[in-house]
């Protein structure tokens, strides 16, 4: 988030984030609320605003929703302008979809999985890493980081502050795998996976196969027979860093077996294993078309990367800063190319640069712009989100006043009435309906 007064940076985040989250303080009395539509919205450390999607147990669903948190931080920040306007203060806010600010800070793009409670955390590392760390060849949203020898075009934006395999520090020590255990489900049964060495993409294919490419190997990790070539890595840090600055996808990393391998061979070896596994098991429709894209992206890789500018951001982004230099005879130094490098991830569609790419037909799509407009005003059906929505719509027309997280459902009454809801697919209950009618 950033804020400008005819072209200067003028309010500080903090001055910034004061107008952005007015009104959601009037919806919740808090800058930390949750929406009706089933998700939660709040200012982090720093004044940055986050947004949390709702509980998805579809991927397209999933693509919708983050689409709809963009949505709501569009109508924030074109509110907190109207507000500088009407005080005099003639500002332009920006909200940037990424992953790193001009002054270094990194900020992540959280996934976060259910993982079964029965299988050893161990065990997701070691199959989960290698693939978290050669994804980013077709899940990276692209940078130009400056370096000793000057910038250079890297394929992650968070690449560079990841410094562990797996821990439980978010801001100091990043991990790959983030090992902080809060399932917001039963802890006998389910364990959380989250995942926060990912890239913010702006592309919806690209949100789809990341989620769902992923999804697919745990489900492989949690079965015992899943069995596949050890493809552990000597170096996980290393190779995460050397993966992100070969944009021709030629540089090898070493695995612990000795064996010199390129991030697209790693690739090759997952989606092979997901293919025999879908063969034996059965993968879901959504899953299946997930393979499907998988294997698509990687064949183009090897071919002609360039002609996934529709699919994948890094590429997508690297397509308009090439174009850009070679208009203007300059280098990755030029302080424009530098604006390019932000202007992509302006979550506006009048000013983003991804946006007018996809106006013009640049991107691919997985929803429509009904499907995001639905999204932000509803929950998903198919999950408890939508107890959390229904109940936080009547309580609202109601004016009652409530408390609600991941899991609990409280009036403040004198009765201190609450609902536990640790079933996050169960999207009825009459318990909750009981609750919502007694508002």
């Amino acid at each position: 988030m950033t804020c400008t007064v005819r072209g200067q940076r003028r309010l500080g985040p903090d001055e910034v984030s004061r107008y952005l989250f007015r009104r959601v303080v009037s919806w919740g009395r808090s800058s930390n609320v949750f929406l009706e539509n089933g998700s939660r919205l709040y200012l982090d450390v720093g004044s940055h605003p986050e947004y949390a999607t709702a509980e998805c147990d579809d991927v397209r669903e999933l693509v919708a929703q983050d689409k709809a948190g963009e949505r709501i931080l569009e109508d924030l920040g074109e509110a907190a302008e109207q507000r500088l306007h009407d005080e005099g203060v003639k500002a332009t806010v920006h909200l940037l979809k990424n992953n790193t600010d001009c002054a270094g800070n990194s900020y992540g793009c959280h996934e976060n999985y259910l993982a079964r409670r029965d299988v050893e955390p161990e065990r997701y590392h070691q199959v989960l890493v290698p693939f978290l760390a050669s994804r980013q060849i077709w899940a990276g949203a692209g940078h130009v980081l400056q370096t000793a020898k000057g910038p250079v075009y890297s394929i992650s934006q968070r690449a560079e502050h990841v410094w562990e395999a797996a821990s439980s520090a978010t801001t100091r020590s990043r991990p790959i795998i983030n090992t902080r255990d809060e399932p917001h489900a039963d802890p006998e049964e389910y364990r959380r996976l989250h995942v926060i060495a990912g890239d913010s993409n702006m592309n919806e294919v690209a949100t789809f196969m990341k989620v769902a490419a992923t999804a697919c190997v745990l489900t492989m990790a949690e079965s015992r027979s899943f069995l596949m070539r050890d493809v552990t890595l000597e170096h996980p840090i290393r190779a995460v860093r050397d993966i992100s600055l070969d944009t021709g996808l030629r540089r090898t990393v070493r695995l612990a077996s000795g064996r010199e391998v390129t991030a697209l061979d790693i690739q090759r070896e997952y989606l092979l294993h997901a293919e025999r596994y879908d063969d034996a098991h059965g993968f879901g429709p959504v899953e299946r078309l997930a393979l499907a894209m998988w294997r698509q992206t990687i064949e183009a890789l090897e071919s002609d990367p360039s002609s996934l500018a529709r699919r994948v951001d890094w590429i997508t982004k690297k397509t308009i800063i090439d174009g850009f230099m070679e208009r203007h005879g300059c280098a990755l130094d030029d302080p424009r190319v530098a604006m390019i490098d932000l202007q992509y991830h302006d979550i506006r569609p009048s000013r983003g640069l991804y946006y007018r790419a996809q106006a013009a037909g640049g991107a691919e799509r997985m929803v429509g712009d009904d499907e995001i407009q639905r999204a932000v005003e509803e929950a998903p059906a198919s999950t408890r989100a939508a107890l959390r929505g229904r109940f936080i719509r009547r309580a609202k027309e109601r004016r009652r006043d409530y408390t609600v997280d991941w899991v609990h459902l409280k009036v403040n009454d004198q009765a201190q009435r609450t609902v536990m809801c640790k079933d996050p697919f169960r999207s009825s209950d009459e318990r909750v309906e009981r609750l919502i009618a007694s508002l």
